[in-house]
């Protein structure tokens, strides 16, 4: 069983109009995920998540920033690339409880993979800093779940969004329980994850890849990634799940296929069967292109689903 969690909250945080980051891609993907190819998804609505799995990852001014900012109509500017409308605070609570909710469900056994199909996206979003259409880190808050809550004694983040996660990074600086890996095209926003950002205990590491690198370099390094996340031996695997690394993505330039995140998906799976008793959770981050995200995050959630098998 693979769980699938959504909520119709995603769909009333609203952007200006020609965003990248819009309501159309929930849309888009919840048509694509309702062919009969995925009636085996145990199908679930995120909760509302905590105080207490957000302050684990930001600071108490942040979430005080963040609920302050939240209009009662119209739209506030939070930076020159992220927005809140009356909606978006409990849409981001929502994926905040789904990631948390995800964590749960896998390590209670209740399935060995989840994906979570919510938005907004969180990886960029820093202890004390909304940004890149990112309010919480939901993938970090996820994994230090694991961690704090479940007991873990190792967990990994994987990132193989085209953009770099510097808020993942950021929240995950000095946490040595957790291997954080990133392959993202350099130079891009927002600028950071070079090959020498480490983490303070070494356990970081950043792939950049030039534009037009293609699925050989993409495989390659997520070869090179995926044996260190091995050596690692995590008891439990994050994905940050973004498909903007796509050859139609308008954002970026990696020139990526449907078949290069349908292989990456089944190399982390096989990682997670060796080292994590098969436990994937996944959270969507980004992917501008509809039709390319929606192809991409099918195929995604396919090879998960063959996890379970």
């Amino acid at each position: 069983m693979t769980i699938l969690y959504t909520h119709p909250a995603c769909l009333a945080h609203e952007t200006p109009s020609g965003h990248p980051e819009r309501v159309d891609r929930i849309k888009r993907l919840q048509v694509e995920l309702s062919a009969p190819a995925f009636d085996a998804l145990d199908r679930r609505e995120a909760p509302m998540g905590s105080d207490g799995d957000i302050l684990r990852a930001h600071t108490e001014d942040h979430l005080r920033s963040i609920r302050n900012s939240a209009p009662s109509g119209g739209l506030a500017q939070l930076d020159a690339d992220t927005w809140m409308s009356p909606g978006t605070l409990e849409a981001a609570l929502r994926a905040v409880g789904a990631a948390a909710s995800a964590v749960d469900a896998v390590v209670a056994g209740e399935a060995k993979t989840a994906f979570c199909a919510m938005r907004p996206p969180g990886h960029h979003a820093e202890k004390s800093t909304a940004m890149g259409f990112c309010l919480f880190g939901t993938a970090a808050i996820g994994a230090l779940r694991a961690l704090e809550v479940h007991g873990m004694k190792r967990v990994a983040l994987l990132d193989f969004d085209v953009h770099h996660g510097n808020g993942s990074q950021d929240i995950l600086e000095d946490e040595a329980r957790c291997f954080f890996a990133s392959s993202h095209q350099m130079p891009l926003f927002p600028g950071t994850g070079a090959a020498s950002e480490t983490g303070a205990h070494g356990q970081q590491m950043n792939v950049p890849l030039p534009a037009g690198s293609g699925g050989g370099v993409f495989r390659d390094a997520w070869t090179r990634i995926l044996e260190r996340c091995e050596e690692f031996g995590p008891e439990l695997i994050f994905v940050s799940a973004g498909f903007d690394a796509h050859r139609d993505d308008p954002l970026a330039q990696i020139d990526l296929t449907v078949e290069d995140f349908a292989w990456v998906t089944r190399e982390i799976r096989g990682v997670a069967e060796r080292t994590a008793g098969g436990r994937v959770v996944s959270t969507l981050e980004g992917g501008y292109d509809l039709d390319a995200l929606a192809e991409s995050a099918a195929a995604h959630v396919t090879e998960l689903m063959e996890g379970e098998g």
